[in-house]
């Protein structure tokens, strides 16, 4: 009788949890949209003076985010067509270095376009501590949205969701400096150069070219594409259109960044010790 009173419960707590997360991404949006609004208006009919525009993505760069985009599907076909092949400690130091080359360079390739990254990115509209407490809040409330999306995948398709390479990679971890590793590319690497290339750099060449609901869907299609895992493509598909709106909402990349490393935390504590989760 406990256990139905508390099964009912917490889906009363979960269902108001997931209005409340459907209400807030819904009003985001929505200022999204009122805001560009605003700025399409500001522009067909200009007021008093105002300040330069800042320099944005140009067709160099419209260039460079089609050879990055060829580059992650070559690699999501190459993982489809090689299954098989298991993540391990030297494919990860592999592409860590690959992937903080690729920020690097375009990092480097915009410095010289004479593009301020800092400013495109929005890195000092928000103070960490401000970033932090955003990232945490649309976090918290992005999780029933991901969630349904999880589950309505199991429904339809049947089973569970399978543990991605880099839990499994954890676990078999057999010393606490390959743990310690991990840990950090998950939780601090991962996010940072993930929520550069696929928000701020690709997200803002589909928004400067194709519009802001295509850069949306492309990115958050792109971005769980190229994490290899079928079973959470629904659930990823909606973390990064969560990561996007927040972005946009926000200006600034630190937020998705924070959200990011959250989710990435979390989840890398909820699947490699799942008897936390029991208990």
């Amino acid at each position: 009788m406990l256990s139905a009173s508390l099964i009912t419960a917490f889906g009363i707590i979960y269902a108001l949890w997931f209005v409340a997360g459907a209400f807030i991404y819904v009003a985001l949006v929505r200022q999204i949209n009122a805001r560009r609004s605003t700025s399409s208006d500001a522009l067909i009919n200009p007021g008093s003076e105002t300040a330069p525009p800042q320099k944005t993505f140009g067709l160099p760069e419209a260039i460079l985010a089609g050879l990055l985009t060829l580059l992650l599907l070559f690699n999501v076909f190459a993982s489809i067509s090689h299954p098989s092949v298991e993540l391990n400690g030297r494919s990860l130091v592999v592409g860590v270095l690959t992937t903080v080359g690729v920020v690097v360079f375009i990092a480097a390739f915009l410095t010289l376009r004479g593009r301020n990254v800092e400013t495109l990115a929005g890195i000092s509209k928000f103070g960490a501590p401000r970033a932090i407490a955003t990232g945490t809040v649309l976090l918290f409330f992005a999780y029933p949205l991901i969630s349904l999306a999880d589950v309505i995948v199991q429904q339809f398709f049947g089973g569970g969701s399978s543990r991605q390479g880099i839990v499994e990679l954890f676990n078999s971890s057999q010393t606490i400096q390959q743990r310690v590793v991990i840990i950090i590319f998950a939780v601090v690497i991962a996010p940072a150069a993930e929520e550069f290339m696929f928000r701020f750099f690709l997200y803002g060449v589909l928004k400067r070219y194709f519009g802001y609901l295509f850069g949306l869907v492309a990115n958050s299609l792109l971005f769980a594409a190229v994490h290899g895992h079928l079973p959470s493509f629904a659930a990823l598909f909606v973390l990064g259109c969560c990561f996007t709106i927040a972005y946009e909402w926000s200006g600034s990349i630190l937020v998705s960044m924070t959200m990011h490393s959250l989710f990435n935390a979390m989840t890398l504590i909820v699947l490699a010790f799942p008897q936390i989760l029991q208990q």
